[in-house]
């Protein structure tokens, strides 16, 4: 019986560990606020979200279909997609560089980058 308490703390520990880590991966902050999107994995468009003064939308339509994404002060997100899943859409808002946005039928990928914006525009 003692066997089998230890397996179970050791098990809990290790849940919650993982959790810590999980935690702070997603609640760390942002490296930056430049937004790249990409569409076949070439960079489409760059976007610096500090300067988003108010909601902008930005469409990326594509042979395989339409995004549009909307951009405010230190976020962005697909607001709609014609994609069959959605997955884009139920992502939300991206605000850290913890995880993209991906639209996979579209081949759309949007990320946040430690890039500031001089060096988006030194290229």
């Amino acid at each position: 019986m003692a066997k089998t308490g230890t397996w179970v703390a050791i098990i809990l520990v290790i849940l919650l560990l993982s959790l810590a880590a999980s935690l702070c991966l997603w609640l760390r902050p942002a490296d930056g606020k430049i937004a790249e999107i990409y569409v076949d994995g070439k960079l489409y468009k760059s976007v610096d979200l500090s300067k988003v003064t108010g909601p902008e939308r930005l469409t990326v339509s594509t042979e395989r279909g339409v995004n549009v994404i909307l951009l405010e002060p230190g976020r962005i997100r697909v607001e709609a997609a014609d994609c069959p899943d959605k997955v884009c859409v139920d992502a939300g808002w991206l605000e850290n560089s913890a995880a993209p946005i991906v639209c996979l039928p579209h081949r759309v990928v949007i990320k946040l980058t430690g890039k500031t914006a001089l060096d988006t525009e030194a290229g």
